[in-house]
């Protein structure tokens, strides 16, 4: 029997493999294919509790005992194909998309995987070398990740190529944007605000790599484009530098610095010398000098005698400062010449993000008098802060593209101002509600920050709704150490559960912010 237990436990263990890949090649989709995002988030839920950590432990104890029982590799064939529970093998906001490159990921997974089998076939422990397998699928993910590394810069050099030709045809002013967060809606508003005296073309949603930036100009950058505004991001050192080597930025923005994506870069010095690789080449550079890391750059620049436009929310004396009042109605103002006064603006205009922008449209040359007649008509930014009022009288702020502190405490700030005139057909017992999971890829502050967030949102709503597990310790411990009347704190599975329990609740005039949404590859 012990021969054809092998052979059972090997056919159970390649079955599995096949929901439990489907998985993780799900997850290293969304995660843009970085090595070692797929084994995090393996590590991430299989702690999520209460059932998965139990099931975990039984599928190892099962692997080791597959050495001397095979058959026992059969219950961790069993962990793989069910397991962890909640990662659904058909994704509800982030399902797999089948494209080539994720064609690729698939077959050089099956193979490192079939791989080990042979050894073990070759070896002995064929049993035990199968379950193993079986069990590391997020290992053989973030391995094939990284064999295809240079299989994949080769495949798209020849995009790269193309786009580096058509840069060169074209000629338009190249304006790159970078930052922690506030790149799209700089981007945006900096559109918004050239667009009738230039012809200009803005890089689609979160083109901002290698790969998505050379689409961008392939399909988009016309005959006649005047400027060619480029989002640019980064997960590490070099990478905005290898973006600026063939799409050299003739201005060069950084919108921010802050702890998004602090897990990967390890310090927020980092990040900050990542960022600063947009300016090496820029001969005009535009900072937000609030920040006085920032503030050195721009000082560094200066001195390597670079036009430099510092840009303040808090500083009259910057060369473009952008002030919102209490009114929550913005003025900017440019070398002290005023551009616009008194100006109603969608809530999710950021000042720092809006004056970056207006410096650099004046760095193009547009004329300011242009500028601040088009700051009266200012777009709202998708999905940060719009601001509507439902069916049944709700005001709902859907601010689910921001997931950073800053963002986050300049939401509930809407969200006080929103609940503190519902209406003149509504009490006292207005209903101010947090609908959120909280904020991630903070690195060892993500606990803390989320903590920090809880406590916050507390202090000016009376329901916090808190989706998910990923911050949920967090967001609890922060509710329950706030000062001041007591905040209800309610647990919803994903979001449609948090937005059932939204419709069942609320009533004309109460008002809930949507802060953040995390697919659901996180637990």
């Amino acid at each position: 029997m012990s021969g054809a237990g092998r052979w059972i436990t090997v056919a159970c263990c390649v079955a599995a493999c096949v929901p439990g890949g489907l998985r993780w090649l799900r997850v290293a989709q969304r995660e843009h294919y970085l090595a070692g995002s797929t084994t995090r988030f393996a590590l991430r839920w299989w702690r999520t509790p209460p059932v998965n950590p139990v099931v975990a432990l039984v599928a190892v104890l099962a692997l080791a005992a597959s050495g001397r029982w095979p058959l026992a590799g059969v219950v961790t064939a069993a962990a793989v194909a069910a397991g962890p529970l909640g990662l659904a093998v058909r994704g509800r906001t982030s399902p797999l998309s089948w494209t080539r490159r994720l064609r690729t990921l698939a077959t050089t997974t099956a193979v490192v995987e079939a791989v080990v089998v042979v050894v073990g076939v070759l070896s002995g422990p064929v049993a035990l070398l199968a379950a193993a397998a079986a069990l590391a699928v997020p290992l053989a993910v973030d391995l094939s990740c990284l064999l295809l590394i240079p299989v994949e810069d080769r495949l798209s050099a020849r995009y790269v190529d193309r786009a580096t030709t058509r840069l060169a045809v074209v000629d338009p002013t190249v304006v790159a944007i970078t930052g922690s967060y506030g790149k799209t809606s700089t981007k945006g508003h900096l559109a918004h605000l050239v667009r009738d005296e230039r012809t200009v073309v803005a890089s689609p949603a979160s083109f901002n790599n290698r790969a998505g930036l050379a689409r961008a100009v392939n399909e988009h950058l016309a005959d006649g484009t005047e400027v060619f505004i480029a989002e640019m991001g980064t997960y590490g050192a070099g990478e905005i530098a290898a973006l600026c080597r063939w799409c050299p930025p003739d201005i060069a923005v950084i919108t921010a610095i802050g702890p998004v994506h602090l897990e990967r870069f390890g310090t927020e010095d980092r990040i900050v010398e990542a960022k600063s690789e947009i300016l090496e080449g820029a001969p005009a550079v535009i900072l937000p000098v609030d920040d006085p890391r920032l503030a050195v750059l721009a000082d560094r620049a200066a001195d390597a005698g670079k036009r430099v436009t510092r840009c303040s929310a808090a500083d009259a004396g910057a060369d473009v400062f952008v002030r919102r009042a209490a009114d929550q109605t913005l003025s900017a103002f440019a070398h002290g010449v005023v551009l616009a006064e008194g100006v109603s603006a969608p809530p999710g205009v950021q000042p720092t993000n809006l004056a970056c922008a207006i410096g650099v449209a004046l760095a193009l040359g547009v004329d300011p008098a242009a500028v601040g007649a088009r700051l009266c008509d200012l777009p709202p930014v998708g999905h940060r802060l719009d601001v509507a009022r439902s069916a049944t009288g709700v005001c709902v702020l859907d601010d689910t593209y921001n997931a950073n502190p800053a963002g986050a405490a300049a939401a509930l700030a809407a969200l006080a101002a929103a609940a503190a005139v519902p209406g003149a057909e509504v009490g006292p017992t207005v209903r101010a509600v947090v609908v959120t999971p909280g904020m991630v890829e903070l690195g060892p502050r993500q606990f803390e920050e989320n903590r920090r967030f809880g406590e916050a949102a507390a202090a000016v709503a009376t329901d916090l709704v808190i989706v998910g597990r990923t911050n949920r310790k967090a967001l609890e411990r922060g509710a329950q150490g706030a000062s001041g009347p007591p905040v209800r704190v309610t647990r919803a599975g994903d979001r449609p559960g948090a937005v059932a329990w939204v419709r069942a609740n609320l009533v004309r005039g109460d008002a809930v912010l949507y802060e953040n949404d995390l697919p659901d590859h996180y637990p």
